[in-house]
This record gives C-alpha cells, structure tokens and sequence, in this order.
C-alpha cells in the first residue's frame, strides 16, 4: 500500500493549483493500493468553508473535496490558519477534520510521498 498526503497551501480560488491538487486526488482514488490523505494549511483552509457559491461552470473546490471525504479520504486543515481568518469549527464541510502542527507531522511521518500544492 502506497500512502500518499497531499498538501495545499494556496488559496482554492485565484489560481488552478488546489483545483489540480484535488484532480490528482481523485485520480489517485482510482488506483488500487493508494492510501491518500489530504492537509489543507494557510489559505488553504479557505477551501473547507461550507457555503461556496461559484458560477456555473467553474470548478468548486468545497464539492471536490466533499467528494473525497465521502470517499474515505482523511482530511484534516491547521488550526491555527482556520481561526486566524475566522473559520468556526461548524462553518467546515463534512469530513474535515481541524488538527494542528502534531497532526501534519505525524501524517508526513507516515507518508511514503508527500505532494505540494
């Protein structure tokens, strides 16, 4: 089993790299031995917020990673990032889980490859 922690950093809308994040994800998904677990740090954890309301057409973040969480997929995001831009435990989609510092550490640990986006 290949264990796999994808790692976003960058604020889900401005730019395509959470967008390409959460494909990759998906398409990990579908490969037989991946373990994948998903960390949202930064303005990251903006992606995790319930209520997005973007155009038809454009790519929601928050439904992408809901379809990953309703896979089995752990997904987790730093405290510290969520409260310091007011993001209520209960604002969070379902399945994403707050954990700080100990939480990504022990996760990169565990990982066989960690991925950056």
């Amino acid at each position: 089993m290949q264990k796999i922690l994808i790692l976003i950093t960058e604020p889900p809308y401005g730019n395509e790299k959470p967008w390409n994040a959460l494909r990759l994800a998906r398409t990990l998904l579908d490969k037989k031995g991946v373990k994948l677990s998903v960390y949202l740090l930064g303005d990251a954890v903006i992606a995790a917020k319930k209520g997005q309301n973007t155009p038809a057409g454009s790519f929601n973040i928050g439904k992408m990673l809901t379809l990953l969480a309703n896979k089995g997929v752990p997904i987790s995001l730093c405290i510290t990032c969520q409260e310091s831009r007011g993001i209520k435990d209960e604002e969070l989609l379902e399945g994403v889980k707050p954990g700080g510092m100990q939480v990504l550490s022990e996760w990169i640990l565990k990982q066989d490859k960690v991925l950056t986006f």
